[in-house]
């Protein structure tokens, strides 16, 4: 369902978000949106803390980026949370990060529960402490009903080792004689992804002003609309949601075509 002026009136209250909502067709929103949330070190060292307390508010963003979804009307938002390259840095911030996932997760089901918001966790679980995972699943389990948004949280997640355990779970199965290898066609290969049966993504959304995509959703983002700020993501607001919509908006895909 299209979202109604009034409500968008309520959501985006600046005077500079009102005056994009003058852009939007609301009958045109993207599905699907994934971020690649970059920019938390930046901001934590550009404010003089230690890196989790960037981390800390970059949480605060996740909950605009769900409330902007929302009004939106976006269907799935995927948010790049933990790569499978982020077990390089220090031990101190890793465990952090992972108890910062516990601590939100717990904090934020009753606002999940409300919002209608339905959380689904792609990646590798190997390696991720018990306790996250664990407080992942019983979101997961929580929030399977909710239908208004769905939440796609990458955790040890990595494009390459996605398509890698997609290409080693047909294999096994051309070698058990389940599956023919003239059968083989991008469907099938979609089907064996972590995002089986999620849509790929329309656009996608990288902050901080990096220009790269960091091996994430290498296979879902072949025809994604890309939009690049230079707002680090503790920074990011459902203001810059909406701007990054208007944007997509305002672009021609043709899939290839002309």
């Amino acid at each position: 369902m299209a979202p109604t002026r009034a409500s968008l009136e309520a959501a985006f209250t600046t005077r500079h978000d009102r005056e994009l909502l003058a852009k939007l067709d609301a009958d045109a929103v993207p599905h699907h949106v994934a971020i690649i949330m970059d920019g938390n070190g930046r901001w934590a060292a550009k404010h003089g803390v230690p890196r989790i307390f960037g981390h800390r508010a970059g949480a605060k963003a996740v909950r605009e980026s769900i409330i902007g979804s929302l009004e939106l009307g976006i269907e799935y938002l995927t948010i790049y949370s933990f790569s499978s390259e982020n077990w390089r840095r220090t031990a101190e911030e890793v465990n952090g990060l992972m108890a910062l996932f516990v601590e939100v997760l717990e904090s934020e089901l009753d606002n999940l529960m409300r919002q209608g918001v339905r959380v689904l966790v792609v990646g590798s679980a190997d390696g991720v402490p018990s306790a996250t995972m664990d407080a992942f699943r019983r979101t997961e389990e929580k929030t399977s009903r909710n239908t208004d948004l769905t939440l796609v949280v990458a955790l040890n997640y990595g494009g390459r080792m996605e398509i890698a355990h997609a290409m080693r779970s047909i294999a096994e199965e051309v070698a058990a004689g389940t599956t023919e290898p003239s059968a083989i066609d991008e469907d099938v290969i979609a089907a064996h992804l972590y995002t089986s049966g999620i849509p790929d993504p329309d656009l996608m959304i990288r902050t901080s002003g990096e220009m790269r995509i960091s091996n994430f959703l290498l296979w879902q983002i072949a025809y994604s609309e890309l939009w690049v700020t230079s707002t680090l993501w503790p920074d990011f607001k459902r203001g810059d949601l909406l701007r990054a919509v208007i944007d997509y908006q305002q672009r021609a895909r043709r899939f290839g075509g002309r």
